[in-house]
């Protein structure tokens, strides 16, 4: 199907794309289709389920905590169904402890949000033994710092007081903070 410098995309090209985040599976489920994917989105454990009863696909993206459930529970049940299935693990929570879990269950990598879709593909298709190439634009420090804040923000319901306890950081640092546009 898919050739380019020894990446290939098996005959059996379903990909299953797991997240609660509407915007971010639309995105992604887009892009995963232009790269030569058979795209199955679901937004839940329930959708998964019905997803799976039908057709258990080669590859999965999972995304780690869901409204309800745990992406943890989505890989055990997709590798319940098909023990072949590649599955990666994205989430915007990463923790040591949770990488390790997924991997030991199954997952074949473990990214952080945000992932574009280029470093999906590579991790789905280059698994445990290959090593894939560098990102060619990876963000910057503070654009990484910038996400991670944004994302605490979010969490705390745009509580800046609660997000600076939270982030260990001055009330009126945060408020310049998320005042100024995000960095490239």
């Amino acid at each position: 199907m898919f050739d380019q410098e020894n990446q290939k995309i098996e005959r059996d090209n379903s990909l299953l794309i797991l997240d609660d985040d509407e915007p971010f599976l639309r995105r992604l489920s887009k892009a995963m289709e232009k790269r030569g994917f058979k795209v199955f989105p679901a937004n839940s454990i329930k959708e998964l389920d019905r997803i799976i009863e039908l057709n258990v696909p080669n590859y999965a993206v999972i995304d780690l905590r869901l409204e309800d459930g745990t992406g943890l529970d989505a890989i055990e049940k997709i590798k319940s169904r098909n023990s072949d299935s590649k599955i990666v693990v994205l989430t915007g929570y990463g923790a040591i402890s949770t990488a390790v879990a997924a991997v030991k269950i199954g997952a074949i990598d473990y990214l952080a949000k945000p992932a574009d879709a280029n470093d999906v593909m590579n991790a789905l298709l280059y698994g445990k033994n290959l090593k894939p190439p560098p990102p060619e634009n990876p963000m910057s420090a503070d654009r990484v710092k910038w996400e991670h804040i944004q994302r605490v923000y979010e969490l705390c319901n745009r509580n800046v007081s609660e997000t600076a306890r939270r982030l260990n950081m001055h009330r009126r640092t945060l408020q310049r903070i998320l005042a100024k546009r995000s960095p490239k």
